[in-house]
């Protein structure tokens, strides 16, 4: 339950559902259902735990994260918006499914200022599953939030003892409780429920937001790229009214001659284009070609993170592709 006065400094934790709040019914069971448990039954499984910081819990949902979307996302900025400017508030956590915890803290570490920790939390096993690992995970990113030296780095998400920066961190790996991973600069702290270290210093002291926060943001859509793919696949999504297309192509963004000159095409109607990666790892810098089509470049960025930033550019003002390949340099 909560165990905190607003007036006291404290923690606030912002609750969504997911996996972290999910149960199966069964300790060995596979299949579960995200979102079962309320963040005051969550917030007094830690009290009897032993954690004694102050915490101060709203239910904005309780969904798997793959239902999150703009409505969700608006709530939450507004929120932690008003959270950031509350004194008493030291920093904030959101519980959140994995699955789009990634683009829900980039959108936020773009749209929200740096002064007080920021984290995201979930899960990889349901709470009653045998080797559960949402409790860890959550008291982990407490300690975390009441660390001041975790403000000025952005929007951080915690699992698996790692703390990843929301310009970095994406899911590797479907099941896994070390799933997300960080690229290209990999974790960039380590946190247990009794220790804390950071792997450098804070790179966004004293920043804003980059960007201002519309719930109503122009369509982007992503194209993923496959072996014989027809160019008509560009076409649909400028049928659809995209703004904005992000190539997930092969390797170092590349995709059949006939996209790419379709993406050209689109170029020429107005529509921003980024080439990012299918592939894991690796950036996707400028090719030579991208000058004369008008591409940008999607750096070290994927495609989920991509679309967010792209999004943000288009929503901002930001229409000519030279000074989006600049925002998207600067990740």
């Amino acid at each position: 339950m909560n165990n905190a006065d607003i007036r006291s400094p404290h923690i606030k934790v912002f609750a969504t559902g997911g996996t972290i709040a999910g149960v199966a019914g069964s300790a060995t069971r596979r299949d579960y259902r995200p979102g079962q448990i309320g963040i005051d039954d969550f917030l007094g499984e830690l009290a009897a735990m032993g954690i004694e910081t102050a915490l101060i819990g709203s239910q904005f949902a309780n969904i798997g994260s793959e239902d999150i979307g703009p409505a969700l996302w608006a709530q939450l900025h507004q929120a932690t918006t008003d959270a950031l400017a509350d004194d008493a508030c030291r920093g904030i956590i959101i519980t959140h499914g994995t699955d789009t915890a990634e683009e829900t803290a980039f959108l936020l570490d773009q749209t929200v200022s740096a002064d007080k920790p920021v984290v995201i939390v979930g899960a990889m096993r349901p709470a009653d599953a045998v080797g559960s690992d949402g409790l860890r995970n959550f008291a982990n990113a407490v300690r975390v939030a009441d660390d001041p030296d975790a403000a000025g780095r952005g929007v951080l998400l915690v699992m698996s003892d790692r703390i990843f920066a929301a310009r970095d961190a994406r899911k590797a790996h479907t099941e896994m409780t070390d799933a997300f991973k960080g690229f290209p600069r990999g974790p960039v702290g380590h946190v247990t429920p009794t220790s804390l270290e950071w792997f450098g210093p804070a790179w966004r002291a004293g920043e804003g937001a980059r960007y201002r926060f519309f719930e109503d943001m122009p369509k982007v859509s992503i194209l993923y790229a496959y072996a014989g793919m027809p160019a008509d696949n560009v076409a649909h999504a400028l049928d659809g009214g995209t703004a904005g297309i992000v190539l997930a192509g092969f390797g170092h963004g590349n995709a059949p001659r006939g996209i790419r000159d379709a993406l050209a095409d689109a170029v020429k109607q107005g529509v921003l284009v980024v080439r990012s990666s299918r592939v894991d790892e690796g950036l996707v810098d400028r090719e030579p070609e991208d000058d004369d089509a008008g591409f940008i470049a999607a750096r070290a960025l994927g495609p989920a993170r991509a679309r967010i930033l792209l999004q943000l550019l288009l929503a901002n003002g930001i229409t000519d592709p030279a000074r989006a390949q600049e925002e998207f340099s600067r990740r």
